[in-house]
């Protein structure tokens, strides 16, 4: 009997509810392009109403995760490891609470983006989300993957997402000590506190690519299983 068919028995699958979490996480990870845009246009009002929408993605993130939390049933009825789902879900979740850190600091602190970083960061933060895309196309892989016993074609498929997606965190890094490069060269020129929270927001941004690829790393150990 496929695994999927084992779980049918017990109750509702707890994977549907999983894939939701993460499109949830990626809403929150992706508003931070048109976040950044309206940063870089000195338009703080545009921002801080992103900033609401990332929030409230973060919330409904939470909700799901909250809710699966308690209705997750034991590994006994499951195709998979309660604990192995619970690891995955909280390395989704970090992806929408490191959007909402980000966003929340940009704010709080009006921040500007000096003219001569602006390309980069944009740059910068397309590539995390591009990451966080990457995880959110691989976890959609999770039902298939049950239906097929977690062997064959599917699971070629959902390693290579997983490679694919340690390619982007990869350049993710690489454009980290790119911007991290170019601030120290105008840091002098600016207000130091300023520079301080700029450099944590780049620090964060970085962080948002490290939690997606987590997520790729859990969705490998399920794999291994």
């Amino acid at each position: 009997m496929a695994l999927s068919n084992i779980a049918n028995l017990f109750g509702r699958s707890p994977i549907k509810p999983i894939e939701k979490h993460m499109a949830t996480a990626h809403e929150a990870s992706a508003d931070l392009i048109p976040f950044f845009d309206a940063l870089i246009k000195g338009d703080l009002k545009e921002a801080e109403q992103i900033q609401l929408r990332i929030s409230a993605a973060e919330n409904r993130a939470d909700d799901i995760k909250r809710d699966l939390r308690l209705h997750l049933p034991d590994s006994l009825f499951m195709p998979v490891s309660r604990s192995d789902l619970l690891e995955l879900l909280h390395a989704q979740d970090e992806v929408a609470n490191t959007a909402q850190d980000i966003a929340g600091l940009a704010v709080g602190r009006k921040m500007q983006i000096p003219e001569s970083l602006q390309s980069l960061m944009t740059t910068f933060v397309e590539s995390a989300v591009a990451t966080s895309a990457q995880a959110l196309r691989a976890i959609n892989e999770l039902d298939e993957l049950l239906e097929s016993g977690f062997a064959g074609r599917e699971v070629t498929i959902a390693k290579r997402m997983t490679e694919e997606l340690d390619e982007l965190e990869r350049k993710s890094d690489k454009l980290e000590v790119e911007i991290r490069a170019s601030l120290f060269t105008i840091e002098k020129d600016l207000p130091p506190v300023d520079v301080m929270f700029l450099y944590r927001v780049i620090e964060w941004i970085g962080e948002l690519a490290d939690r997606a690829h987590s997520v790729g790393n859990r969705l490998q150990l399920l794999l291994a299983r």
